[in-house]
């Protein structure tokens, strides 16, 4: 049903190091950029969703929407871990480090951070306990 999600960005050279490296971590790419637009993905562009990042429209700053979160599946555990630390590492900031989230009987596992602007992520994974 999700095609893609966009994120604003007011760096985009800064901010497209920062996805190059965060998101090879789920074996993701560029697959389309043009005009102050990347895409990256890890499948067929036309069956599976993509990331994007752009400078506003409008010229205006980019900002972050309140509320508004971006969740990236991962396969396991140890994929939720790396790619929350690699983008702390790439200069994004710690919103909750990967563990549990609610009964670890539901499986939820998950690691929240944001971006070099601002933009709320989460990588995670379904892995229940027994």
């Amino acid at each position: 049903m999700i095609g893609y999600t966009t994120v604003g960005a007011n760096d985009l050279d800064k901010s497209a190091a920062f996805y190059d490296s965060v998101l090879a971590e789920l074996g993701a790419k560029r697959t389309m950029e043009f005009d102050g637009f990347i895409v990256w993905g890890s499948g067929d562009p036309t069956g599976s969703p993509g990331f994007s990042i752009t400078k506003p429209f409008d010229g205006n700053a980019a900002s972050v929407g309140n509320g508004v979160m971006i969740a990236l599946l991962a396969k396991d555990q140890d994929q939720v871990a790396a790619v929350y630390n690699k983008a702390i590492a790439e200069g994004g900031k710690c919103e909750g480090e990967p563990g549990f989230r609610g009964d670890p009987s539901m499986g939820f596992y998950a690691a929240y951070f944001r971006d070099l602007d601002g933009n709320k992520l989460n990588a995670f994974c379904m892995a229940p306990q027994g």
